[in-house]
């Protein structure tokens, strides 16, 4: 499910004259609390992320896209930066730094 999500949104990015710096797959995790869509309820939640480069419009495209999609339950699409000195040097990678998530727990 999760390969034909990350490519409907590819290709609507990449056919936008967009760039995709890079998808990061975390898996399958618990839900912080029940949803519901479509008239099911959902207790677990595939969790992705895409960065991608586009102009206003390819994001808004993206945006009513993935709203559409049934399979989607929730999405947010983040502003990186204003220019391209701001966003430069992000990664197109994200790691899960669950160690991290651990220590402020205690």
């Amino acid at each position: 499910m999760l390969n034909r999500i990350a490519r409907t949104a590819g290709r609507l990015i990449l056919s936008r004259a967009g760039v995709i710096r890079g998808i990061t797959n975390w898996g399958t995790f618990l839900l912080p609390s029940p949803m519901t869509k479509a008239e099911k309820k959902y207790s677990h939640g595939h969790y992705f992320i895409m960065r991608f480069d586009s102009d206003p419009q390819t994001q808004h495209a993206v945006r009513r896209t993935m709203s559409l999609d049934p399979r989607m339950l929730r999405f947010s699409v983040v502003k990186m930066g204003e220019k391209l000195e701001d966003i430069c040097d992000v990664s197109g990678k994200v790691e899960w730094n669950s160690a991290k998530s651990d220590k402020s727990r205690t």
